[in-house]
């Protein structure tokens, strides 16, 4: 894996952006946008980023809120912002085709980014919730106080150094699976586990059936939630998915 050059990006609402380009081939360059709490320099990212960098260039972000970008996070709703000056950072790179590849929060936004604002060649979707306000999981509880509740914040800022916008949405932005099906022509891989504690597989039904041709839909047996579960192997198919799209 080459070096990483590190990179600081702006979005159209002005917030800043911390982000790392390791190159790579030069036909793909694959976005990389993490889950909630994580961020690109933390180890399951960059291991994933070793993975994926024999198929291609790689760059990973720290969406708002995240890691070393400035801003607070809107839980999926301006990170379309962040992934936009992503793939506008590698399209500046001279790579032939941007694809984006998200996890979890990630993978949201990952879709809702290709499919309100486009300019991408293919979208995967890792542990994707499909829709907002899912609690029927004890790790989804959790997530909803951290989001909902001061002391939560406050709790998350200390512990992940994630800091969460206090003020909501307003209004609520679309759900994932509301606007997949204006990603097509754009190729979606939808993948989940079906040993997700956070997110069951009704969630990757709902957002591949929204969603328009060309897409796929893995199941990984096994596979339990987003950047942390997902295996070499796992990380490797994705890679040769992303280079194969025309």
């Amino acid at each position: 894996m080459r070096e990483t050059e590190p990179l600081t990006l702006f979005t159209r609402d002005g917030v800043r952006i911390d982000a790392g380009h390791t190159p790579g081939d030069p036909r793909l360059c694959i976005v990389l946008a993490h889950g909630f709490t994580c961020s690109w320099r933390q180890p399951p990212l960059r291991r994933i980023a070793v993975v994926l960098s024999a198929h291609g260039g790689v760059l990973g972000l720290d969406l708002r809120g995240h890691g070393r970008s400035g801003g607070r996070s809107t839980v999926g709703d301006r990170e379309v912002f962040d992934i936009e000056a992503a793939v506008a950072a590698a399209r500046r790179r001279g790579y032939e085709r941007v694809a984006v590849a998200g996890f979890s929060l990630g993978g949201a936004v990952a879709v809702r980014h290709a499919a309100l604002y486009g300019g991408v060649d293919a979208v995967v979707s890792v542990s994707a919730p499909a829709r907002w306000y899912y609690r029927d999981t004890v790790p989804m509880r959790r997530v909803h106080w951290v989001i909902e509740r001061r002391v939560g914040r406050l709790a998350v800022r200390l512990a992940r150094g994630t800091r969460v916008a206090a003020n909501g949405w307003n209004p609520e932005p679309e759900a994932p699976h509301m606007v997949a099906s204006r990603i097509a022509p754009t190729p979606l891989l939808v993948v989940h586990g079906d040993a997700d504690p956070f997110l069951p597989l009704e969630h990757a039904h709902q957002l591949y059936d929204a969603a328009r041709d060309p897409r796929e839909l893995w199941i990984e047996p096994g596979f339990g939630h987003a950047e942390v579960a997902a295996t070499p192997d796992l990380i490797k198919r994705i890679g040769k998915w992303a280079l194969a799209q025309r």
